[in-house]
């Protein structure tokens, strides 16, 4: 670990006011967006997408489960793969069991991927998670919302900028809100590191002196593994 100055307790106290000024005034920068964004004009989803859940077809009204607001996890995993992502299997277990407190905020929580709904069931099953998850792959609703590529696409886009990677898969967020009968608004959507929102784990890597600790990995989430490979990997 790397050495870090020793000073005295009233030393270190100075220090941790001055920085706490700064985090507060992160806090209430962060507030305000946060009142930006949800003031955010909302557009009406028009296509009709069915999805094939554990309880059959749904619609993207269907997902919502009798509440008014709706937050997809778009879940990186492909119709041809064997297993979900890591990254997106290291943010599942970190939203697993806040959903039931976001329904209690009459906020439904679900993940979407391409995958069938067999593979996302049984790795659904296998990591032990209770939250919704859809398969969207007879549907082009991950490609409308700009998570899903295919080879040959014209001029991709990702996280509302032309898309520099070759990926077929990655991740997002999208917000939705229920009108009157079976209308449904796109209010939102975030991609990219935008999506650390729900991962509460790197907010507690953030607090300790190493942090992340992934400056010397050959890409920063080189040390992750599936839950249940970290035993299997040592």
């Amino acid at each position: 670990m790397e050495q870090h100055a020793v000073v005295s307790a009233a030393e270190w106290e100075i220090a941790r006011k001055e920085l706490l000024a700064r985090e507060k005034e992160l806090v209430r920068a962060s507030d305000a967006l946060a009142e930006a964004r949800r003031a955010l004009p909302w557009r009406r989803v028009d296509r009709r997408y069915v999805f094939d859940g554990p309880r059959g077809e749904a619609t993207l009204a269907d997902l919502f489960d009798g509440r008014s607001q709706l937050v997809v996890y778009h879940f990186m995993f492909g119709p041809d793969w064997s297993e979900g992502c890591k990254s997106c299997s290291f943010w599942a277990d970190n939203f697993e069991r806040n959903v039931v407190h976001l329904a209690h905020r009459d906020v439904t929580f679900v993940a979407i991927s391409r995958a069938p709904l067999e593979k996302l069931e049984a790795f659904r099953r296998r990591l032990g998670w209770t939250f919704p998850w859809y398969s969207s792959g007879r549907t082009d609703f991950n490609r409308d919302f700009c998570v899903s590529f295919d080879p040959g696409d014209r001029d991709p886009t990702y996280n509302y900028r032309p898309k520099k990677s070759d990926a077929t898969e990655l991740p997002g967020i999208s917000v939705f809100a229920r009108g009157d009968g079976d209308a449904v608004f796109h209010t939102y959507s975030t991609f990219g590191r935008g999506v650390e929102v729900a991962n509460a784990a790197y907010r507690v890597l953030d607090l300790v002196p190493k942090g992340r600790d992934e400056g010397g990995l050959p890409s920063p989430m080189a040390w992750l593994r599936i839950r249940d490979r970290y035993d299997a990997d040592r």
